[in-house]
C-alpha cells in the first residue's frame, strides 16, 4: 500500500508538478517531489518543514526537506529557497508578468547564456493559477553579502558588475535569435510586458497617492508631473524599440544582487526579457551610487561597459551615442520606484533610489534630452 505522501502525490498531481502551489498550506511533500524530480528523476522528498519567510513583491520560504538516498545521490540540498506568489497582492495587475519572467531566466535563460545566480533546481510557470515558482539555492549557507539600497555602492563593485552584465548581453546583442520562433522569440518584450503596469499607475488617484507620499518630495518635481509622464513615457518606450536589443536580467537593482566572498557579482530576482542593453546599465547606475559619486564616475562605468562588449564582439556603440541612450531610459527607473508599493519595497527604498535617480534626470539635463528622441 503506497504511503500517504506517495498517494497525495498521485492523487494532487498524478505525477505532475501542475498546479503550482497557491498557498503555503500547498508545499507538501508530494508537491516539492513532483518539481523536483523534473531535475532528478526518482528523487522523494519525505517532509518539509518551512524555517523562515521573507515577504515583499514576492514570497521567499526557507525550507528544510527530509530526503530519501536518491535525492541525495542527485545533489539536491536539505535546505533551499521556494520563490513565487504567495502574498495578498500577488494577483495584483502586472504580477503575473514578473512571475512568468522569472521562471523563464532560470528554466530557459541561464543554463544557456550563464549569469552568477544561485543554483536552480526547479523553475516554471502556470499560467491558469498565474504563478511562478523557482528552487533555488539558500545563499546564506555560502555566505554571500547582500547588496542593499540603502548601501550605495563603490566604483570597483559597479564595474565589475558591469562587466559581467556586458558579457552576459553580449550573448544575444541584436541577434537573430530574438525574432519570433528563434531561441528567445519567446520572451517578452520588456516595455510591452510593462504597458499595463504602466496604464494603471498612472491613473489620477493611484498616481496621486505617490505625489503625495515621501518618494514624491524626494523627486524634482518635473519628474512627478503626471502629464509630462503621461507625454514623456511613450517617447522613450518608442525609442527603446528603435535600437539594437538583447535578452536582460531585468531588475538589477541593489535589493536583488549580492557579493560572493571573493567580491564577485551575483545577480537573482531575475525578470527575463528583452530590452536595449543600456536600458540595465542606467538602471543600475543610477539606483547604486550615491548621486555625488555617480556625477564622478558615470562616464568611467559607461564605458566600461562599452569597452567589455567590444570585447566579446559586440559593435557598440559610440561613447556619445551610448550616454544618450542613457540618459533617454533613466525614465523606466525613475517611474519604477515612485510607483513602487510599500507591500513591495519599504518607502525608505523607494526615496532613496527616486533621489538619486532623479538627481541623474537633472544632472543629465533630461528634459532637453528627452526632446530629441
Amino acid at each position: 500500500m503506497p504511503s500517504s505522501d506517495e498517494a497525495q502525490l498521485v492523487r494532487s498531481t498524478n505525477g505532475s508538478h501542475f498546479p503550482l502551489p497557491l498557498t503555503e498550506a500547498e508545499i507538501t511533500p508530494a508537491w516539492l517531489t513532483a518539481a523536483l524530480r523534473t531535475r532528478a528523476p526518482g528523487a522523494t522528498v519525505e517532509a518539509v518543514e518551512i524555517i523562515g519567510a521573507v515577504r515583499g513583491t514576492t514570497t521567499k520560504y526557507k525550507l528544510r526537506l527530509t530526503l530519501d538516498d536518491a535525492a541525495r545521490d542527485a545533489g539536491i540540498p536539505e535546505r533551499m529557497i521556494l520563490k513565487g506568489g504567495f502574498e495578498p497582492h500577488s494577483r495584483a495587475v502586472g504580477m503575473d508578468q514578473m512571475f512568468e519572467r522569472e521562471a523563464a531566466a532560470y528554466r530557459d535563460v541561464f543554463p544557456v547564456m550563464p549569469l552568477p545566480t544561485p543554483t536552480c533546481y526547479f523553475a516554471d510557470y502556470d499560467d491558469e493559477g498565474k504563478q511562478g515558482i523557482v528552487l533555488i539555492e539558500d545563499l546564506t549557507l555560502r555566505g554571500v553579502t547582500f547588496c542593499t539600497v540603502l548601501k550605495p555602492q563603490g566604483f570597483d563593485q559597479v564595474a565589475r558588475r558591469l562587466r559581467v552584465l556586458a558579457k552576459f548581453h553580449a550573448q544575444s546583442w541584436a541577434s537573430p535569435e530574438l525574432a519570433p520562433g528563434g531561441r528567445w522569440g519567446h520572451l517578452h518584450s520588456f516595455f510591452g510586458i510593462m504597458q499595463p503596469f504602466y496604464e494603471h499607475y498612472v491613473s489620477p488617484e493611484v498616481w496621486a497617492r505617490f505625489v503625495a507620499a515621501p518618494r514624491g518630495a524626494a523627486s524634482s518635481v518635473r519628474f512627478s508631473d503626471r502629464e509630462w509622464v503621461i507625454a514623456t513615457w511613450p517617447k522613450m518606450t518608442a525609442y527603446a524599440d528603435s535600437l539594437p536589443q538583447c535578452v536582460i536580467h531585468g531588475d538589477i537593482h541593489l535589493g536583488n544582487l549580492y557579493e560572493d566572498a571573493d567580491g564577485s557579482p551575483g545577480f537573482f530576482d531575475a525578470l527575463a526579457s528583452t530590452a536595449p542593453g543600456l536600458l540595465e546599465v542606467a538602471y543600475h547606475i543610477s539606483g547604486s551610487l550615491d548621486s555625488a559619486d555617480r556625477r564622478r564616475w558615470e562616464g568611467a562605468l559607461i564605458q566600461i561597459y562599452l569597452d567589455e562588449l567590444r570585447a566579446n564582439g559586440v559593435d557598440a556603440p559610440a561613447f556619445d551615442e551610448a550616454l544618450r541612450q542613457y540618459t533617454v531610459l533613466l525614465l523606466y527607473g525613475h517611474f519604477i520606484f515612485f510607483t513602487n508599493e510599500v507591500e513591495r519595497q519599504g518607502e525608505p527604498l523607494n526615496c532613496a533610489v527616486v533621489s538619486r535617480v532623479s538627481a541623474a534626470m537633472v544632472d543629465l539635463d533630461y528634459l532637453n534630452v528627452i526632446e530629441t528622441v
